[in-house]
């Protein structure tokens, strides 16, 4: 069978019907496509943010304990080249300009086709006429963020006509020419990537103003988060209407992506693909707006950011509707798609469990709770039930390990400043990592954590995670993290990170 990955940047599952009947967003697409699929209702991130979940999806590997945002390692396979061993043709459409970023290379290089769609957020498309004045919403922007950065998407957007114009309608519609020009020559594998519904929140009509009244001139729609003491300014100038505002953009960009999802559909029906073509449809992490005074996908890892969409549809056996309450999460993408091509999943895959099992009917999942995180931050671990987010011990070292020197794209809050800085040199070049036979580069880097506060909290009984039981519930406390533990010896990590994690043996006895 063909195989489809439609991958959403920062999709909530708030935002549909399929996981929140009670939603005002408007993505009647996805639910069509929910009512015959898997819906996956513990289907969580490891680890964030945008590259580090892709080099999970590529790769089969978790890097949040090891290194930041970079490109993919020499010793990662290569999803996409796995699946052409069986035959398959393999392609990408994408707006997701990250992958043609130096600190983002190798991810996109194993595909035999690619088509970029270009301009969303920062990408150098067009150049900026620095000659004219701003508009409004561009000078809204720049009261938080870098000048040259919405600067530069205003030039991108600038001679957009209509919706047709936007990134994930010519995402969908690049995909749709892709079928005509190449399904019927072969098995297929098309991973559809829209960066959409990531920020800047900016949507055309009819969807800007499907949800409000109010316009981008009146306005932010790209808050700050990175940087804390940007968002704490953002938070303590803005306002309920403009919060509000923001989240009537984000829901008209998940329409937009849903109209033209449909049009997807649509095509793959009347082209009589949808009896011999697995779809898989999914995020790579959610998108906070403004709760608990935060934004974006930042620790600690809130299940509305964490616990994100997934549907499977399966031509050989469709799900229906089918509500999986297994624990799943993005790295397993990996030997999925690699099982679901018949190929063989790799030795040297690390992390990822094949949930092909699972899409033809068993009834048990391959995990029994999951840990996730963004690299310099905490550990977060789930068991379903109970979720602990365990913060950063202050003062203690930290250090990227990987076989390049490489400077990261993008940190949380670096110490010593932000793109554009030469790394720190290496201390030194060991096996760090008994899974991999080539030496590691050992290099310290300077984070300051989101914050060194703890939490624990009953997903069963508090599923918006409002009441913090790290104090109250020691008994509970004291599980989650000896399974914290117990996940990290089974999946690895530089030993720095037990002392730095406060997940040494001395520290577990005295918790």
């Amino acid at each position: 069978m063909n195989i489809i990955l439609v991958l959403v940047d920062s999709l909530n599952k708030d935002c549909l019907a399929a996981y929140n009947p009670a939603t005002r967003c408007k993505a009647p697409n996805v639910m069509r496509l929910a009512e015959r699929s898997q819906i996956y209702d513990n289907h969580y991130v490891g680890s964030l943010p945008c590259m580090p979940a892709r080099r999970e999806i590529m790769a089969g590997r978790k890097e949040f304990l090891w290194r930041p945002w970079g490109g993919m390692e020499v010793f990662d396979p290569r999803m996409p080249k796995e699946v052409a061993k069986s035959g398959y043709n393999t392609a990408m459409v994408t707006d997701h300009y990250h992958y043609w970023e130096e600190e983002a290379n190798g991810y996109m290089q194993g595909f035999q086709n690619i088509q970029l769609v270009r301009g969303h957020e920062v990408d150098g498309w067009k150049v900026p006429d620095t000659d004219e004045d701003d508009p409004q919403w561009v000078k809204n922007v720049m009261k938080y963020r870098a000048a040259e950065h919405i600067r530069q998407y205003a030039a991108n957007v600038k001679d957009f006509k209509g919706e047709e114009d936007y990134f994930a309608p010519k995402v969908f519609q690049g995909a749709m020419d892709w079928l005509d020009e190449n399904a019927d020559k072969g098995k297929f594998f098309l991973q559809v990537e829209c960066f959409d519904v990531h920020e800047p929140f900016d949507v055309p009509e009819p969807y800007a103003s499907m949800y409000t009244d109010r316009t981008k001139d009146e306005f932010n729609i790209w808050p700050p988060y990175q940087v804390y003491a940007d968002l704490e300014r953002y938070m303590n100038e803005t306002s309920e209407e403009e919060l509000e505002f923001l989240r009537a953009q984000y829901m008209g960009k998940v329409t937009m992506m849903d109209t033209w999802l449909g049009k997807f559909m649509d095509k793959m029906e009347a082209m009589g693909l949808m009896e011999d073509t697995m779809i898989v449809f999914t995020t790579d992490h959610g998108h906070d707006l403004g709760e608990r005074r935060s934004f974006g996908k930042q620790f600690p890892h809130y299940d509305s950011h964490a616990n994100i969409p997934m549907m499977i549809y399966n031509p050989k056996r469709p799900g229906n509707g089918e509500r999986i309450g297994a624990l799943t999460q993005t790295v397993d993408l990996f030997a999925t798609m690699i099982s679901a091509a018949g190929s063989e999943i790799p030795a040297s895959n690390r992390h990822s469990m094949d949930l092909m099992p699972l899409v033809e009917g068993a009834n048990d999942g391959p995990h029994d709770a999951l840990i996730y995180g963004t690299f310099g931050q905490g550990l977060c671990v789930t068991d379903g039930d109970w979720t602990l987010f365990r913060a950063p011990v202050e003062g203690k070292p930290l250090h990227t390990y990987s076989t390049a020197i490489f400077r990261p794209l993008i940190v949380d809050n670096p110490v010593d400043g932000r793109v554009g800085k030469p790394p720190a040199p290496p201390a030194e070049q060991g096996h760090y990592d008994s899974s991999v036979d080539l030496p590691l580069w050992k290099t310290p880097i300077s984070i300051d954590p989101r914050t060194y506060e703890c939490f624990l909290y009953n997903r069963a009984v508090d599923p918006g995670q409002t009441n913090n039981l790290w104090d109250s519930h020691p008994k509970e406390r004291m599980r989650m993290l000896r399974l914290a533990r117990s996940l990290m010896d089974q999946e690895g990590y530089p030993e720095e990170q037990l002392d730095r994690l406060g997940m040494t043996d001395a520290d577990l006895a005295a918790a």
